[in-house]
């Protein structure tokens, strides 16, 4: 095992030399506020992903290496938050978040969309746009916590406490698909061996799929080895498992049995991804999840609970307190015409008049829920006076501070969904699409589940399960600047298994979508893979790099890095993983232009 000598930082957060920190982008002055001690500070680079599980360990040889990583620990929870909009080991708060999800994502997959231009640090004139300061965001939040996760998972004290290593080796994959799914190719490989400095080689996403389902596989193996394990080992392990994952399942935190589902999700996920590039592998890792065991009750679902953290979800203050975000007119329009009930109470009606430019027609304020066109010019400034966009829907306070929407990593209504779309392809999924499809209905709430009984979804839910056909319903921009435009949902709610398949992967896909707001990275994903939900085209596409054409939609983010190392390793490495053109509308490894069925 080869180590260099370091100085580390409480935080353990050093940037891997020619790839930049999300808190390059911060403001100056939001400086850390960290204590720096002295611990180990040695740079392992050993096996990450190996993991002998069926090694002998005395009491006192788990205590020392319990004692020798507990602060490398408390570091991961850094890192665990760090997946959904924290920094600087603090629980998730909006500044992070923003950059994450609100800036990209959010907009790529048309739940929302920001109002305006002109930010203190950057700007963003159309939802495509480029922005240096802002498209690195997602991939610098993704470094913060694969520099706490790969150093512990490199150490070789981890090797005495395997079920640890394997629940962090299966969280820095987690993280690792994420941001593939979002730029594509980059150095996976590099990185899990805990490589500090150029060059990097850029790994293709079949590589990265295909490692990450070998390692899946590993950590299985590991979790259910775990019941041959001595009883003082077993309660310790899972003390340790307790105090330094609880944040993610609360009282399930020490049920290895979650975490196996969890695993078996995330490859039940992956499979999904990959049906159109590889159907056999698709279909053999994802019958594999599922005769394994995958989440099938709410209470094993994985997220961070801001009712247990003491927050409120950061997209209150983006949304409300900043003005940095708004409902999109597709979101309207697709709740609008399957009358869910989100329309009704998660979204404020506009704050503040409208007048047609055209017509001069008036909307006074409060008088519906307003979307904002994808892809208008926004405006300038976070008055509703100078900009009118500000005017547009903004969250329920209510919803997002009192009944604590979780920020989930896996949610048991996606695993229904995708369930119940294998079984459209003829795959074992252990029972049909009407029953997973209603199932996941039933848990697709966005409160947390603690609040079930409050939720206004809930208490409607029968009504909206069994609508059958789309409401009709236009969307008219109340500015006038855009022409009205008729809802492009044609289904309806209720399932029928006399549909065709296409019209049953459309009514799985669009609930899936509607159940994983506000969490965008995967809606984004089924949008380019299935092109369902159906939404409105984005106007004037081409206003990002200039690659997307009309009626087309973003396909990827283009490679965050931008100092001479990085572009070096791109021009090496990068843009032969994946397969074109650093732009917006190539695809990515899974992305095939082919029908779904």
């Amino acid at each position: 095992m080869k180590k260099i000598k370091i100085f580390f930082t409480l935080l353990g957060s050093v940037a891997f030399l020619g790839f930049q920190s999300c808190l390059d982008y911060d403001i100056p002055t939001d400086d850390f506020d960290q204590t720096e001690v002295k611990i180990d500070d040695t740079i392992y680079h050993g096996a990450a992903d190996s993991i002998d599980y069926k090694k002998s360990v005395s009491e006192e040889g788990l205590d020392a290496a319990i004692r020798a990583l507990n602060t490398s620990f408390r570091q991961a929870r850094g890192g665990i938050y760090a997946m959904r909009g924290g920094k600087e080991g603090q629980t998730p708060g909006a500044h992070s978040y923003q950059r994450q999800f609100s800036l990209g994502p959010d907009n790529y997959a048309q739940f929302s969309v920001v109002p305006h231009s002109d930010f203190m640090y950057g700007e963003l004139r159309h939802i495509y746009a480029v922005s240096p300061e802002f498209n690195p965001g997602p991939f610098s939040c993704y470094e913060i916590s694969k520099n706490v996760f790969v150093p512990l998972l490199n150490r070789p004290e981890i090797d005495s406490i395997p079920e640890m290593k394997a629940i962090f080796l299966l969280l820095f994959n987690y993280a690792s698909q994420e941001v593939a799914d979002l730029y594509g190719p980059f150095p996976y490989v590099d990185f899990k061996a805990n490589k500090q400095s150029s060059p990097f080689t850029y790994n293709d996403l079949r590589t990265i799929y295909v490692n990450i389902k070998a390692n899946v596989d590993t950590v299985l193996k590991c979790l259910h080895y775990f019941d041959q394990k001595p009883e003082w080992y077993k309660s310790r392990v899972k003390g340790q498992m307790s105090e330094h994952l609880f944040d993610l399942s609360m009282m399930n935190a020490a049920n290895v049995d979650t975490w196996i589902r969890f695993a078996n999700s995330f490859k039940l996920r992956m499979a999904m991804h990959i049906v159109k590039v590889d159907n056999s592998m698709a279909r053999e890792w994802a019958e594999e999840a599922v005769r394994d065991g995958v989440i099938e009750r709410t209470d094993d679902e994985i997220g961070l609970r801001p009712m247990i953290l003491g927050i409120s979800h950061p997209l209150l203050d983006i949304a409300n307190s900043w003005g940095d975000s708004r409902l999109s007119a597709s979101f309207e329009s697709l709740l609008k015409s399957l009358n869910h009930p989100y329309a009704d109470y998660v979204f404020e009606k506009n704050n503040s008049a409208f007048v047609n430019k055209t017509t001069g027609e008036a909307t006074p304020a409060n008088t519906r829920i307003v979307g904002m066109r994808e892809g208008v010019t926004p405006g300038i400034g976070q008055a509703s006076g100078s900009n009118p966009y500000i005017g547009c829907s903004q969250l329920s306070a209510e919803v997002f501070a009192g009944y604590c929407p979780p920020l989930y990593l896996m949610k048991m209504s996606e695993v229904d969904f995708l369930r119940a779309e294998g079984h459209l392809y003829g795959w074992d999924m252990g029972g049909s699409e009407s029953f997973f499809y209603n199932r996941g209905l039933d848990n697709a709430y966005l409160e947390d589940r603690d609040m079930k009984m409050a939720s206004i979804y809930v208490t409607r839910l029968d009504e909206y399960k069994n609508l059958e056909t789309p409401v009709a319903y236009t969307y008219v921009d109340p500015q006038g600047i855009v022409n009205n435009e008729p809802s492009v949902t044609q289904i309806g709610v209720k399932w029928n298994d006399g549909d065709t398949p296409e019209v049953k992967l459309e009514k799985i896909i669009t609930q899936k979508y509607i159940a994983a707001y506000p969490y965008s990275y995967e809606p984004w994903v089924d949008m380019r893979r299935t092109g369902y939900p159906k939404v409105f085209p984005v106007i004037n596409p081409g206003n990002g790099d200039g690659s997307v054409s009309a009626g087309n939609m973003i396909r990827r983010m283009p490679f965050p890095n931008t100092d001479d190392a990085s572009i070096r390793d791109i021009q090496a490495t990068g843009l032969k993983a994946l397969g074109g053109a650093d732009l917006q509308a190539t695809r990515l490894w899974w992305d095939i232009d082919k029908p779904n069925f």
